[in-house]
């Protein structure tokens, strides 16, 4: 007698089939994070960056944080001159995903090694913007926007889609927490609230623009070559992001989104994308956080 197909299976097989990633990073975990250790790392299991970046919610927030650094002109000019994101569109993505698993998940060796080869890289993307001005990757002020673009943006992510939503003092716990991260690599002071970090970004409003290099990279990052069965997910995850961005990120990026829109059909289509992930893929299901947890607790 045949046994029923497991939805769960069906479907975790149908997302593996169109990830452009391939498995992803967990498949590579092993090689970043020392899951036998029973050091805590930066944060440990208790802290609100575990709770964050265990949601699927994360990868609305890492596109809201590219379209803002879209803004920067000495961050684009760098993607342009030294990335290779236009052979390799989705390399950029993982290594920051791996990242991410390093630092928030891994042991503090790991975050410490993870930190270093960015700083190593970041030495090597230096040069001008289209004016003329000199950029260098290693320039704190630098570091710390992009820093800054990602922890606002996860926060966002978190409170409009996240299963496990941060509230209260746990934002500014997390922002708290994630300036362990930007120290690591070598950023000037980031804000340490959640409102710190907002009015930080917007301080910083007269030195963003739009350039080529920033309209070539939202133009990619809108429209990249994905598998036509991939796409109604990208397409939802970009309008996510795209009303999660204040006005006036809208507004420079010519990306203005209508709030009945995003209210009446964005947030509940995304929300519905993320309920059937999170059926599929259950939150703690995670080999590598299981793994953690365990040699940490032992």
């Amino acid at each position: 007698m045949t046994s029923p197909l497991d939805p769960r299976a069906v479907l975790r097989a149908a997302v593996r089939a169109v990830d452009p990633g391939g498995d992803g990073p967990p498949a590579t975990a092993a090689d970043l994070v020392d899951v036998t250790s029973p050091d805590p790392g930066l944060f440990g299991p208790d802290s609100a960056a575990w709770r964050l970046h265990g949601d699927a919610a994360t990868v609305i927030g890492g596109f809201r944080s590219l379209l803002l650094q879209a803004l920067h002109p000495a961050v684009m000019a760098g993607v342009a001159q030294h990335s290779s994101f236009r052979d390799d569109p989705f390399g950029r993505l993982e290594r920051t995903s791996r990242f991410v698993i390093a630092t928030v998940f891994g042991t503090t060796a790991d975050a410490e090694r993870a930190a270093r080869t960015v700083r190593r890289v970041h030495r090597r993307v230096r040069g001008t913007t289209a004016d003329g001005t000199p950029y260098d990757a290693s320039d704190p002020e630098l570091v710390a926007f992009v820093h800054v673009t990602e922890v606002d943006s996860f926060l966002a992510a978190n409170r409009a889609y996240g299963r496990d939503r941060l509230r209260g003092a746990d934002t500014d716990a997390y922002c708290v927490e994630m300036a362990r991260v930007a120290a690591l690599l070598g950023s000037a002071e980031v804000p340490t609230t959640a409102a710190g970090t907002e009015r930080w970004l917007a301080d910083r409003r007269p030195d963003l623009r739009l350039t080529a290099d920033g309209r070539a990279t939202v133009r990619f990052l809108l429209n990249p070559p994905l598998p036509l069965l991939a796409r109604p997910a990208h397409a939802a995850v970009a309008s996510a992001a795209i009303g999660l961005l204040p006005w006036w990120a809208q507004s420079a990026l010519r990306l203005p989104a209508v709030p009945p829109v995003d209210a009446l059909v964005v947030r509940p289509w995304v929300n519905a994308g993320l309920a059937t992930f999170h059926w599929a893929f259950p939150p703690g299901a995670s080999q590598l956080e299981a793994a953690r947890r365990t040699a940490i607790a032992g």
